[in-house]
């Protein structure tokens, strides 16, 4: 498989770390041809990650978009949600005939309130089989330390993500495969949201222990969304067999896609989505938050989309809602944790 990557943020150089440590020589569009001519003097990239050093001879990088889809079989879109349709809606539908497509997305397009596939199905007529994505549990700075990650790769064509999983596997990543290509990416935009109000929380000076208990609400509100929005293997505590090869047994809601993902981001450190929410709760406003940070916390504009989606499906989701108003609403955030306060249980 040829790979190329579209994006070059801290996800994408990951991805391009873990890829070229298993041995590929990898397509890479960069937009900034200062970036990449950076890249191939000094081996890193000086914006994201700058501790992973590059073999040269393994990157193929181009600011011609068109050069790396066309040479490439499986193409990884790792560019932020909100800058997707900017990046990709010159291109033609012909130029995506025959490639498989990998979502490294965290969030969903604004603009239109869905998840990539949807997009890429309405723009382009890909189809869903021909999609896939690639989820954490995974920070990308543990990947750049080589620290021991988990990746989900998921996609309703099982053989296909198991071959594409056999080449994000090394010394320091695990991989998952799992069939709920709908449920996960859901889990994955709602996991920013909810990681985001743990960071206000923290910013308000709630401790472990309410944290401990608004983040065990916020897993049983994620699920009960997914519940609305179709997904599957979402009951704790039971499996559909295992798998005849690995003899791992079938992914549920207690899979490291799901819960494990929104635990690791709402705890870590090294989450974007807490620091942003952790501003907030220290008083900035959204703006100051963002300049400040300076990355996409993909919490922000999810949670005006999640709550648009929540309300056409009929989904209770208190904890959410009170988050986006938070954020688009201009509700106090301490006013809004003593609304939380009140449907937690």
């Amino acid at each position: 498989m040829r790979f190329g990557i579209i994006g070059s943020g801290s996800w994408a150089t990951a991805i391009a770390k873990i890829l070229t440590d298993k041995g590929h020589t990898i397509n890479w569009w960069i937009r900034n041809e200062e970036t990449i001519s950076h890249i191939q003097q000094r081996k890193h990239n000086p914006h994201y990650l700058s501790s992973v050093d590059f073999n040269i001879s393994r990157l193929s990088m181009s600011s011609d978009i068109k050069t790396v889809i066309s040479d490439s079989d499986v193409l990884v879109i790792a560019v932020p949600s909100a800058y997707i349709e900017s990046v990709i809606e010159q291109l033609n539908p012909g130029e995506w005939t025959g490639k498989k497509i990998v979502s490294a997305v965290k969030g969903l397009l604004p603009k239109q309130d869905i998840l990539l596939n949807y997009y890429l199905k309405l723009k382009f007529d890909i189809s869903l089989d021909n999609y896939f994505a690639v989820l954490g549990p995974c920070h990308a700075e543990e990947v750049a330390e080589e620290k021991l990650s988990y990746l989900t790769i998921s996609g309703v064509d099982i053989t296909t993500a198991s071959v594409i999983a056999s080449h994000f596997s090394n010394d320091y990543i695990n991989t998952i495969i799992n069939p709920d290509i709908l449920g996960v990416q859901y889990a994955a935009v709602l996991k920013n949201i909810y990681a985001l109000g743990a960071g206000i929380a923290h910013g308000l000076d709630y401790g472990d222990n309410f944290l401990s208990v608004y983040i065990a609400n916020a897993a049983d509100e994620m699920a009960g969304f997914l519940q609305k929005s179709g997904a599957e293997h979402i009951v704790v505590g039971e499996h559909e067999g295992e798998d005849p090869i690995t003899h791992r047994k079938t992914p549920n809601y207690a899979a490291s896609v799901y819960l494990g993902d929104l635990l690791v981001t709402c705890y870590s450190l090294y989450s974007r989505n807490r620091t942003f929410g952790n501003m907030i709760g220290k008083g900035y406003s959204v703006k100051a938050a963002q300049l400040e940070l300076n990355m996409v916390a993909e919490g922000y504009n999810a949670s005006r989309c999640i709550w648009h989606i929540s309300q056409s499906i009929n989904a209770p989701m208190p904890i959410a809602e009170t988050i986006y108003k938070i954020l688009w609403e201009n509700v106090k955030a301490s006013a809004g944790f003593k609304r939380i306060e009140q449907v937690l249980v």
